[in-house]
């Protein structure tokens, strides 16, 4: 059947929602939206009845691109006080022929987590570490011959507060939560390559109120943590230096400055009036210096959290998120991570920003799960497929338990 995603990521800034096919583990874009956010901070919805607002709004708008109705989601959720932990399980194999297949390797998920998840916690994810088989540890089981299989995984969890708004805010529209993943994992699987899957390394998103480090290990998340400084720190600044508007901040922000100095021009300004009403001239270079103070801030906060996070010599630091994007960053990136610095593209037509890091990842991340679970999965059903693509062919799509009852992904029977 042809998979068809959705995925929202929720940010203090902006809600962005994706909706894309994948195809030969290509993302295909169908639908990138995006509106302010309302009653949102730090990620966390304060207030849900505005966050139901702009929720509905952005649905809406990919609703009219595609022409289609979305039901269901896979929202990204705040990484705030998520925890990882190592578990471990053997299970007897399944299939009388001892051929370990898929529904082995998800019984030793099950068992990973089984009575490991406390009451206040929500399972985020179960990442598969390595396998042991006949006492030999292997990369991949699929197709091999064993009595038993042990499995070392990593839990990925939340507090359960991170969750429920979100899901109580999607079922005020009419949407259904199918999974929920933490920006870490869909960022990863957004930027990830052949070599980082064999290295530990730190990955680094750089949002509007909080900066997400984490740490992988061949790609797998091992630790994480939440810094309160963002971009919106650099539209502070330059607001209180010229005492001009946040908004015009934001301006100058995205459309003057430059991530480092190197390159800006003194003679090139733009006026704007202070809150006194008078007028002011900002000029680039030192509307850059500002935000290159800001953002160098912000990497060296970060670089202290990966010291802090692991001991183990990193190979790379993957920069993303939307301030990535500034004019010149690559040059501030350059002079303070040098050889370990990488900054992050989204290169999917549709969504060439690193704002749509996380929600393009969380598709890929999702569907990595799928694979692993050997399960079929699409928000549209085989009537909407065929308005999409004009499929002449009937497919057997099974709209049996995978969706569990909110996370019950590896749970179904």
């Amino acid at each position: 059947m042809r998979k068809f995603i959705a995925s929202l990521d929720i940010g203090s800034s902006l809600i962005k929602l994706v909706v894309g096919e994948v195809v030969k583990n290509k993302v295909n874009i169908l639908a990138c939206v995006e509106t302010p956010s309302r009653g949102i901070k730090k990620g966390f919805i304060i207030n849900p009845e505005s966050a139901t607002e702009a929720l509905n709004e952005v649905f809406k708008n990919a609703e009219n691109i595609i022409g289609l109705k979305i039901k269901k989601v896979i929202a990204g959720v705040p990484s705030q006080y998520a925890e990882c932990f190592l578990s471990n399980a053997t299970v007897a194999t399944i299939n009388e022929d001892k051929v370990i297949r898929n529904e082995d390797i998800v019984k030793a998920m099950q068992k990973c987590v089984y009575n490991k998840i406390m009451d206040h916690k929500e399972l985020v994810s179960v990442l598969p570490a390595s396998f042991m088989i006949n006492d030999e540890i292997v990369n991949n089981p699929l197709n091999m011959i064993s009595e038993k299989l042990s499995m070392k995984a990593i839990i990925v969890t939340v507090p359960k507060k991170n969750v429920e708004t979100i899901n109580l805010c999607l079922k005020n529209i009419g949407v259904e939560l199918v999974d929920i993943v933490i920006s870490p994992l869909a960022d990863y699987n957004e930027h990830k390559t052949k070599t980082t899957n064999k290295e530990i390394g730190a990955l680094v998103n750089i949002g509007e109120e909080t900066t997400t480090v984490s740490i992988f290990n061949r790609g797998i998340l091992t630790n994480l943590e939440v810094i309160d400084i963002g971009g919106a720190s650099i539209s502070n600044d330059l607001s209180y230096v010229y005492k001009i508007s946040l908004e015009d901040a934001k301006y100058v922000k995205e459309h003057l400055a430059l991530a480092h100095t190197r390159l800006a021009q003194p003679n090139e300004s733009i006026t704007f009036k202070d809150k006194y009403d008078e007028s002011v001239k900002i000029n680039q270079y030192d509307a850059s210096e500002i935000v290159m103070g800001r953002i160098t801030e912000i990497i060296n906060l970060a670089k202290k959290q990966i010291n802090l996070l692991t001991k183990k010599e990193i190979s790379y630091i993957i920069l993303t998120g939307g301030v990535t994007e500034s004019s010149d960053f690559d040059i501030l990136e350059e002079e303070l991570l040098g050889s370990l610095g990488i900054i992050g593209k989204v290169e999917e037509i549709g969504a060439r920003n690193n704002k749509y890091a996380t929600a393009v990842g969380i598709i890929k991340y999702y569907n990595s799960r799928l694979k692993l679970r050997n399960a079929e999965f699409s928000i549209f059903n085989l009537e909407e497929q065929e308005e999409l693509g004009g499929m002449d062919k009937k497919i057997n799509v099974s709209d049996n338990s995978i969706l569990g009852k909110l996370f019950g992904y590896f749970f179904d029977n």
